[in-house]
């Protein structure tokens, strides 16, 4: 099975991540948690370069694309792998974020975003996209380090992010969870659980 969780900045995936982790390691499934950009060596080289300001200003279109490459080795390096064996992928951000950010963030075409991620991806899709949802304002406040390059970006920015997340879930509603992510994290914990639940082999 395969999960992805997605969101703005500040909505708290790595803790949900985390706790789901747990959980289902007690349920007894081997479970894979990766992230994008960074669950390969090579993604580890380019999350540097696509997330450090010394990078300056990249052309959008370069910035989709090293996203998709970030992509393919990952696939085809951990999250198939893991499939094929029988594991339960966990996987911070996926082609979700990339149609947000650079798709609507960005002002390019969403549906290019999306035909390039599917052709990196050989079109593999999450079984369940966890899309946790926070205003723009309140998820930038709980960073306490100096941001990176794309937390930098105007607020006008994040606000277009999480639009295109939620426009994403409301047209496939039946491969999406929206969860609140102002809530406690047991609460938003207990929601992402209760719809995992429903879907576990």
């Amino acid at each position: 099975m395969f999960v992805a969780l997605e969101g703005g900045e500040g909505a708290g995936k790595s803790t949900q991540l985390s706790l789901l982790q747990h959980w289902l390691v007690e349920q007894g499934h081997e479970i894979v948690v990766t992230r994008e950009p960074g669950g390969t060596p090579l993604g580890r080289r380019l999350r540097a370069l696509l997330l450090d300001h010394d990078t300056g200003p990249l052309a959008p279109r370069a910035e989709a694309l090293l996203y998709a490459a970030d992509r393919a080795e990952h696939v085809s390096d951990v999250v198939r792998p893991a499939l094929t064996r029988g594991a339960v992928v966990l996987t911070d951000r996926y082609i979700d974020s990339s149609i947000a950010y650079q798709g609507v963030g960005r002002s390019l075409d969403p549906s290019d975003i999306a035909r390039i991620s599917a052709w990196a991806t050989e079109d593999l899709l999450p079984d369940l996209t966890v899309v946790l949802d926070i205003d723009p304002v309140d998820g930038l406040a709980r960073f306490a380090d100096a941001p990176d390059r794309l937390e930098a970006e105007p607020l006008e920015f994040h606000r277009a992010v999480r639009e295109g997340f939620l426009g994403l879930a409301a047209a496939q509603p039946d491969r999406y969870l929206v969860v609140d992510a102002a809530l406690a994290p047991d609460v938003v914990q207990a929601e992402i659980r209760r719809s995992l639940a429903q879907v576990l082999p």
